[in-house]
């Protein structure tokens, strides 16, 4: 080959390394065989090939600018472009196949694996995630094998090396192409890629070193829980391959529906019916507050200094249907605020639908006292549009 490198590559000869491989990458799309089959054409691509092999080597590129031979012999004598090397200055490095040569694998793989994070719902009462409760739970999971200890083997027996990967967790698998032999790593099929053999497994676990057991465990609900909270007890979950250290467990939490009261954030709201005699002299009602619900007997809340299990509504006299009275620090305390939210109770009025006779005759006699025998039937809007409200300003200015 009497062409000079540079000029095959089309590059100046001071061209940096990027440049070089650039120059090669474009020729190599027009030139290879797989693109153009022509012989002449295929000439070029080894020329340009080889011309690459030498100037992407610091030490090649030196022996050749210096005259000398790179390879320390004659030229293609022996030599020949790699598989590898096409594949870096196409993808900018190597990759798990190679020709001719060895190369770089991941290893064999551990045994020993973190286990997975593990999943339960508790339901619980609304009280329970006010003011948190502490639950003991059944669970379900993988656990370290005691026969074995986790190492998956019979006990007085131990893992042995793979004879067929030699403890690499891997095997190469040859194929031929027109660049030569490329080689690929595959997991070990005798190992799974392990690298070691249990010739001997344990009778308990079957060689994974751990079992299905279940457990009693004691989950501490903190106060301010909602539904969907998710409360996390760290390596409780299953234990990992091998005997691992275990995941973690989430409990989601899942509040049930109280008969009174409705949250809405850290708020409660609840509705109470009030007499209309009641509505329109004024009166003051003694209610259960949520805290009377740790009462019941078997739930393992408990009162708190501050708490108390009743609450005096006020009815003002002449209170309307619909009317909303807020009672401050009767709701629900945050999940990471102590503070707790408000209590809001609507009041309904309680119109009676039958009356006897005296009932009727007084009724009749407030109404006339009243001048209310004949209501006036004038229908009033709920409420102003804007352009009316706009309207009645002008109107009054």
């Amino acid at each position: 080959m009497s062409q000079d490198f540079y000029e095959l590559l089309g590059v100046a000869r001071d061209a940096d390394a990027d440049t070089i491989k650039k120059a090669y990458r474009r020729l190599a799309r027009q030139l290879h065989p797989d693109v153009n089959p022509d012989p002449d054409t295929q000439e070029r691509f080894k020329e340009v090939s080889h011309a690459y092999e030498v100037l992407s080597d610091p030490q090649k590129r030196a022996a050749y600018d210096r005259g000398g031979d790179p390879f320390g012999g004659g030229f293609g004598q022996g030599q020949g472009f790699s598989f590898t090397d096409i594949m870096d200055a196409f993808f900018g490095g190597g990759g798990g196949a190679q020709a001719g040569g060895g190369m770089g694998g991941r290893g064999p793989k551990p045994r020993v694996r973190r286990g997975q994070d593990a999943l339960i719902r508790l339901e619980i009462e609304l009280a329970e995630a006010a003011f948190g409760v502490t639950r003991e739970l059944k669970v379900d999971t993988a656990v370290r094998c005691t026969a074995c200890h986790g190492e998956g083997a019979a006990p007085g027996s131990k893992p042995i090396g793979c004879e067929t990967c030699r403890g690499a967790g891997e095997v190469a698998h040859v194929q031929r192409s027109f660049l030569g032999e490329i080689r690929t790593l595959r997991p070990c099929a005798a190992c799974r890629g392990f690298g070691t053999i249990i010739p001997d497994p344990c009778r308990e676990c079957s060689g994974d070193g751990r079992v299905r057991s279940r457990r009693s465990l004691t989950v501490k609900i903190p106060a301010g829980v909602d539904n969907g909270t998710r409360v996390q007890l760290s390596e409780q979950g299953e234990v990992g391959p091998g005997g691992g250290p275990a995941g973690d467990l989430y409990v989601e939490i899942h509040v049930a529906q109280h008969a009174t009261f409705t949250r809405h954030g850290s708020d409660l709201h609840a509705t109470v019916s009030v007499p209309m005699t009641a509505a329109a002299l004024g009166t003051t009602l003694t209610l259960p507050t949520l805290e009377s619900d740790l009462e019941l007997d078997g739930d393992t809340a408990a009162m708190q200094p501050g708490m108390q299990d009743t609450f005096d509504l006020d009815v003002r006299p002449g209170t309307q249907s619909g009317t909303n009275v807020t009672l401050r620090g009767l709701g629900v305390p945050g999940l990471r605020n102590p503070a707790r939210g408000d209590l809001v109770v609507t009041i309904l009025v309680d119109t009676p639908s039958k009356l006897d006779p005296r009932q009727e005759e007084l009724l009749r006699e407030l109404a006339a006292l009243r001048g209310e025998e004949s209501p006036d039937s004038t229908l009033r809007p709920a409420h102003k549009s804007v352009f009316n409200r706009l309207r009645d300003a002008f109107t009054t200015h």
